[in-house]
């Protein structure tokens, strides 16, 4: 369902959705009172909902909606600005399970095929269960899609990396086999580093409620745009009683802080002299994503090691794999957030199915465990 005043923009959503094969618009509405109405009757699997409308916002609707239909995703759409990150987190805070930032009428046709590609690739994410192998075949819509999503980043000197043709959601996780612990450092963390997509903010605030005074730094990265990752660092700093930074150029990591990459930018690190500072890197996307978490990950393993303690919380996409990898290789610890508390199970699911994961936690057990390394 499409909820949007505006006929412009829900006749420009239709028109993406209609790319697919796998989705259908079965019906649209023009602010939340319609909306409640339509989902009544349509009852849909996913719900795009603008923010700002007349008579009922975004923002009134999303609760109302979700006590109507509690299985239904919701995916909120804001515009790119200060105020439209503020209100997308507190949707997050209510059950939304994502925000897009919707793409500015000047933004031009690159933009919006960008916007296009991150909507339906989103969507997919959310059903795995239900598209099943069909999230990455190549029917011709699709394949067009990525191809042109593709090529337009390369056109801007960046070079994304495909999906993977593997369902990670499907997987169960008892058949996910535990790295073995004893070959992992034993040794108190020096750093923390945390990788998580959808679902990601309110999985940060219960992990890192637990992370207060633990006298190392901890390093996030978290999918999100430019504006977004301002207000995530105040919103965590707020509510979990850990000064929160967004990563800036040049500043040093120091402990009991905790360090946001920037929406835009990826977050890496460099030793000079005895401290370890931030860089800010404007490479290409990496598994589609800009911050990544792979790179985060391969930068710190550089300088911390084996010392590094990662964390792999709910997201869709693979982005932490490789770094993974990587750090276990270094004999560095990595633990994951289980399927059963995710969002999507997608980014702690590769990690996991790929036998990287020392642990694999409830949500609620993550914080805990992590302080008891202390």
């Amino acid at each position: 369902m499409l909820v949007d005043d505006s006929s412009v923009i829900r006749s420009l959503l239709r028109q993406y959705i209609a790319k697919d094969a796998d989705m259908a618009v079965i019906t649209e509405a023009q602010d939340g009172e319609d909306a409640l109405k339509k989902a009544a009757q349509f009852k849909p699997d996913v719900i795009l909902l603008d923010v700002e409308m007349p008579k009922m916002d975004g923002i009134t609707a999303l609760p109302k909606l979700l006590e109507l239909l509690p299985k239904a995703k919701i995916i909120m759409c804001s515009t790119l600005t200060e105020r439209g990150a503020v209100i997308s987190l507190k949707a997050l805070s209510l059950g939304a399970v994502e925000c897009l930032a919707k793409p500015s009428s000047n933004g031009g046709d690159s933009v919006m095929q960008l916007f296009e590609h991150l909507l339906l690739r989103t969507i997919r994410g959310l059903f795995p269960d239900r598209i099943q192998k069909k999230v990455f075949q190549s029917t011709q819509t699709k394949q067009r899609v990525e191809d042109e999503t593709v090529k337009l980043l390369r056109s801007k000197n960046t070079a994304p990396e495909a999906p993977q043709a593997t369902n990670i959601s499907r997987i169960a996780q008892e058949d996910c086999t535990l790295s073995d612990l004893s070959r992992a450092y034993g040794g108190t963390p020096k750093v923390i580093a945390i990788g998580s997509s959808t679902g990601g903010p309110q999985a940060l605030y219960t992990v890192l409620k637990n992370l207060q005074n633990i006298n190392i730094p901890i390093v996030i990265t978290q999918h999100m745009p430019p504006k977004f990752t301002t207000m995530l660092a105040e919103h965590i700093t707020q509510q979990c009683k850990i000064e929160c930074i967004e990563a800036q150029d040049g500043i040093k990591v120091e402990p009991n802080k905790a360090y946001l990459a920037a929406g835009g930018f990826h977050m890496l690190f460099k030793k000079v002299g005895n401290d370890t500072i931030i860089k800010l890197d404007d490479g290409p996307p990496i598994n589609f994503c800009k911050p990544a978490v792979d790179p985060m990950m391969q930068s710190l393993i550089k300088i911390y090691g084996q010392t590094i303690l990662g964390v792999i919380l709910t997201g869709m996409g693979q982005d932490g794999l490789e770094g993974g990898k990587e750090l276990i290789k270094n004999n560095g610890r990595l633990i994951a957030q289980d399927k059963e508390t995710s969002t999507v199970w997608g980014m702690p699911g590769a990690v996991a199915s790929a036998g990287l994961c020392h642990k694999i936690l409830p949500l609620d057990e993550i914080g805990p465990w992590i302080k008891k390394l202390f």
